[in-house]
């Protein structure tokens, strides 16, 4: 037979395509012929797989040989199609059985010495490949605890093209030594890599869970003196995953208290660490020893960042960008006014849809970017402005123009601004210790279960994720609670998607305080948060 076929994965932004890689031999002078929309990489393939299989000891076909990869319409990129490739050229050349290779997803990049390299993306592939009914994938050694993730997969890890040669031709596996460049580690049996050396049901996604190399400190509230007001802002933002604006000197704590914002977030559900897992994949920046990402993830990006670092670009199809890589996570922009104002701007449709669209000419991708964003900015370009103990050189045009680069369609967006007052000398030198990033975090998450069972059989899970309308009127606050942000929409001072926003965090403040509906009381510390104006009992007041 001089024909085969076995499967790879194409990927599009963090979604998959599944693409049969065939393999036809004619009669004619040896030639190989790639088609199929490949961009580059991989079309240097032919070389990589031919140099590969000739070192793995096999015999390259001499004859017409033409790979093709379908559906052809769909633009293909990177190195990970170079094991399916090999495999189907030596299966239609019968050094394996074709039918050995039919029902299987392959993914891996080959060396010129026949070793197989991972790739970017392999949880992706992998969920897409089980989505199209595939139970049986191959990918490199490094990627199979990646790959297991995805539950009713087997999945076999292998180290290089000799062993998967001798596996699917039901020979003698030969061992392999470990690159050690990799630190890879010989498995069971004296065969390396293999998983047992055959196909196994996959082990639960909670075993390969590894715990950090290094036994590293984590930020914890209790190193953050006063600020007792950014500190219920920080809890509000992290039980209601609104948006958080902090305004200060430099030097007060607000890079500090953004670090410390992942720790008060519940830890991810299955579904949301595998899409915030595959995000990681595909953008290359999975940790070494952790397949699965089960902790919301932090990203601060420079102030000098491009758009296309920030939402997502690069050249061909566009990668995943920081938004994206903090997907259900903190997205901290630090030094905002500093950043490029259209940069900035670029956020407000991820902020909104909790998605983002990148059109370029090789393809339109969407990434997922449902993000809490804090954003930290000093009140002038010296930051002495409004202190007590500097005069400020800034002249009001400067401040102006300044305090302008976060615009007002951004800023609408933010549902906490929050001014951060440079830390008193009796609060550093009290010893006085606040509370611990493990107790707040106890009561973000019970504020966050009180929403989760309010919002069951919706699409929602927190209050930073409902619409206006449905908090107006289907989960309603107490009559009258809503009269002043009411007088200060007639007034100007808050705009429709203010006041919606103003009754989502409302709603956080009722859930932290143990209110089964939003009362007068939660609403002002809502305007507080929003306004910086007191009303009533304020923040302090209203919280626990």
């Amino acid at each position: 037979m001089s024909f085969a076929r076995t499967c790879a994965v194409a990927l599009v932004g963090v979604e998959g395509v599944v693409v049969e890689v065939q393999a036809d031999l004619e009669p004619g002078v040896a030639s190989f012929s790639l088609v199929g929309l490949a961009d580059k990489s991989l079309s240097e393939s032919r070389d990589r797989v031919r140099a590969a299989v000739i070192n793995s000891g096999a015999e390259w076909p001499q004859k017409k040989l033409t790979v093709g990869l379908s559906p052809a319409a769909v633009p293909k990129c990177g190195s990970g199609f170079d094991l399916a490739v090999a495999c189907s050229v030596l299966a239609a050349a019968e050094r394996i059985d074709p039918r050995s290779i039919a029902e299987l997803m392959m993914v891996g990049e080959l060396g010129l010495d026949g070793r197989v390299r991972p790739v970017r993306g392999v949880l992706p592939a992998v969920l897409t490949a089980a989505g199209a009914g595939y139970r049986h994938v191959v990918v490199p050694e490094e990627a199979a605890a990646e790959a297991s993730l995805v539950p009713d997969v087997s999945v076999l890890g292998v180290r290089s093209l000799r062993q998967l040669i001798a596996l699917l031709a039901d020979e003698t596996v030969p061992e392999e030594p470990a690159d050690e460049r990799r630190g890879g580690d010989d498995g069971e049996d004296g065969v390396p890599g293999l998983l047992g050396a055959g196909w196994g049901v996959p082990q639960s996604a909670g075993l390969f869970q590894a715990p950090h190399a290094e036994a590293r400190h984590a930020p914890d509230l209790t190193e953050v003196a006063g600020q007792r007001l950014a500190r219920r802002a920080l809890e509000v933002a992290a039980a209601g995953r609104h948006h958080l604006l902090l305004q200060g000197a430099p030097g007060a704590g607000k890079t500090m208290l953004a670090e410390r914002l992942p720790g008060l977030l519940p830890p991810l559900t299955q579904r949301e660490a595998l899409e915030v897992t595959a995000v990681h994949s595909v953008g290359g920046a999975l940790p070494a020893g952790r397949p699965l990402i089960d902790r919301a993830p932090y990203c601060a990006p420079h102030h000098s960042a491009s758009m296309a670092a920030l939402v997502g670009g690069g050249s061909g199809l566009p990668r995943p960008g920081a938004v994206s890589l903090a997907h259900h996570g903190v997205l901290f922009i630090d030094e905002a006014p500093e950043m490029s104002r259209q940069v900035l701007d670029a956020l407000r449709q991820p902020l909104e849809c909790g998605h983002v669209v990148v059109a370029r000419a090789a393809g339109t991708v969407r990434m997922p970017a449902r993000v809490l964003l804090v954003l930290a900015a000093n009140p002038c370009p010296c930051g002495r402005h409004g202190s007590a103990g500097g005069e400020c050189e800034c002249l009001p045009s400067t401040v102006r123009r300044y305090r302008a680069r976060l615009s007002g369609p951004l800023l609408d967006r933010v549902d906490l601004r929050v001014p951060v007052e440079p830390v008193a000398r009796a609060e550093l030198v009290s010893g006085t210790v606040g509370e611990a990033t493990a107790v707040v975090a106890q009561r973000v998450l019970a504020a966050r279960d009180r929403a989760v069972a309010r919002y069951a059989g919706t699409p929602w899970t927190s209050n930073g994720e409902v619409p206006g309308h449905e908090l107006r009127f289907r989960f309603a606050p107490v009559p009258s609670a809503l009269a002043r942000a009411e007088q200060d929409l007639e007034r100007g001072l808050l705009t429709a998607r203010g006041l919606d926003r103003v009754l989502r965090v409302a709603w956080t403040v009722a859930d932290l305080a143990g209110h089964d509906r939003p009362t007068a009381d939660d609403v002002d510390a809502a305007l507080e948060l929003r306004t910086g104006v007191r009303r009533g009992a304020g923040v302090l007041g209203s919280l626990p």
